[in-house]
C-alpha cells in the first residue's frame, strides 16, 4: 500500500525539511516503513507525487496547486531532491506508492488534481471492479472526464467531485469539503452493499483546496482497525541533531504547524498522536484542528461493548498497520532517540 503526509503551516516550509532531510521522512518511508509490514510489497517504490501551493498568490499563475510526479522510486529521484531544496510552501501533500490497483504510470500517481483541489488516498476500495461501472454511471461529465488513470483512488476523487455543487469554484468552505467527503464515503458503502461486497474498504482520504484540509481515517467495518494515521502540531518543526533527527516544538498554545501522516516523521514519542478509527480531521484556514467521528453504520460508540477492541488483523494483512499500535498508547513505540535510522 502507500504512505502519505500533509503539511499545513502559517509560514512556508522548505520541502526538503518535510520530504528528504528527516531520517524518517516520507521518502525514507518508501523503503523503511516502521508501521507498515507487508511481505507482498515490502517497499513503496512504485512512484511518488508531491503537490504544493504557492505561498503568495500570483494572478498570472493562478491558484491551482503545483504537482510533481514520477514512476521512479522516490529515494532514487535526483530531481525530487533538487526541487525540495529550492521550493517552499505553506501547504504540501506528499505520497509514495506501492501498487495494488492500477498500472504503474504517471496518471496513477497521487495526488490527483482538479482546479484548486488536491486529493490522496491510502488504502483500497474492496472489490472495486464490482462497483466501478455503477459508480461511473452516476458521475456528471465534469467529474467523469477528470479521471486519467485506472485506480480506485482516482475514481473515488471523481465521486468526491460529483458531490460538490461546483467543482471548479474558486473557494470551498471546510463544511462544504466535509459534507462532500461524508457523502463520498456513504456512496461507496451503498454501492458495496448493493453489490454484496463483504470485505471492508480502507478509505484514508485527504483533500484540500489550498486553505482547508479534510482527512479521514476510515474502514467500512465495526470490528477492524483502519489504516494507520497520526497527527502532530506545534510552533516549529526543525532538526535538533545531526543525521536528520527532527522534532516538533510547542512554544505556546498557537498552532503554527499541523502535520498528518500515515506514519510519524520523527522518532520523538511526544510529537505524535494517533487519530482514532472512523474519524474525520479538519484543518481550517485559521489553523484550527477538529476531530469529528464519522457516524454511520460502521461507527462504534465509546460506550458500546467492545468499543476499544477493534481487531488489527485486516489492516496488518494489507500492510497498513503494525502490531505495535495494538497497545492504544498515545504515541508510537519508536526506537530510542539518537539510534541509527537511515
Amino acid at each position: 500500500m502507500c504512505r502519505f503526509v500533509i503539511y499545513k503551516g502559517t509560514s512556508p516550509v522548505q520541502l526538503s525539511h518535510l520530504l528528504t532531510r528527516p531520517c524518517h521522512s516520507i521518502i525514507n518511508q518508501a523503503f523503511d516503513s516502521r508501521l507498515r509490514i507487508d511481505r507482498r510489497r515490502p517497499m513503496n517504490g512504485d512512484g511518488f507525487g508531491v503537490g504544493w501551493y504557492d505561498a503568495v498568490y500570483d494572478e498570472e499563475l493562478g491558484s491551482q496547486p503545483c504537482i510533481f510526479t514520477s514512476i521512479t522510486p522516490a529515494w532514487n529521484n535526483i530531481n525530487l531532491t533538487r526541487l525540495a531544496e529550492k521550493i517552499k510552501s505553506p501547504l504540501v501533500f506528499g505520497h509514495v506508492r506501492a501498487t495494488t490497483a492500477g498500472s504503474l504510470s504517471l496518471d496513477n500517481c497521487h495526488p490527483f488534481v482538479h482546479g484548486k483541489l488536491m486529493f490522496m488516498h491510502n488504502g483500497g476500495i474492496a472489490d472495486f471492479h464490482l462497483i466501478k461501472r455503477e459508480l461511473q454511471r452516476g458521475l456528471p461529465d465534469v467529474a467523469f472526464n477528470t479521471v486519467q488513470g485506472n485506480t480506485d483512488s482516482e475514481w473515488a476523487f471523481a465521486l468526491f467531485l460529483s458531490k460538490l455543487e461546483d467543482p471548479d469554484a474558486r473557494s470551498f468552505t471546510p463544511n462544504i469539503l466535509r459534507q462532500a467527503m461524508l457523502e463520498t464515503i456513504s456512496h461507496l458503502n451503498t454501492l458495496a452493499e448493493k453489490a454484496g461486497i463483504t470485505e471492508p474498504s480502507l478509505m484514508n482520504f485527504c483533500v484540500t483546496d489550498g486553505e482547508s484540509v479534510v482527512v479521514t481515517r476510515y474502514i467500512s467495518s465495526r470490528t477492524e482497525e483502519a489504516a494507520s494515521l497520526w497527527f502532530s502540531s506545534g510552533t516549529t518543526f526543525s532538526e535538533y541533531a545531526e543525521g536528520g533527527h527532527y522534532k516538533m516544538t510547542k512554544a505556546d498554545k498557537r498552532e503554527n504547524i499541523i502535520m498528518i501522516a500515515s506514519e510519524p516523521l520523527t522518532f520523538e514519542r511526544a510529537d505524535w498522536m494517533e487519530i482514532k478509527t472512523n474519524t474525520m480531521v479538519i484543518i481550517t484556514p485559521k489553523m484550527n484542528l477538529l476531530q469529528i467521528p464519522i457516524i454511520d453504520q460502521f461507527y462504534v460508540r465509546p460506550s458500546d461493548p467492545g468499543a476499544s477492541a477493534r481487531a488489527t488483523e485486516f489492516a496488518q494483512e494489507k500492510g497498513l498497520l503494525n502490531p505495535r499500535t495494538n497497545d492504544k498508547s498515545s504515541a508510537p513505540r519508536w526506537q530510542p532517540v539518537g539510534a541509527h535510522c537511515c
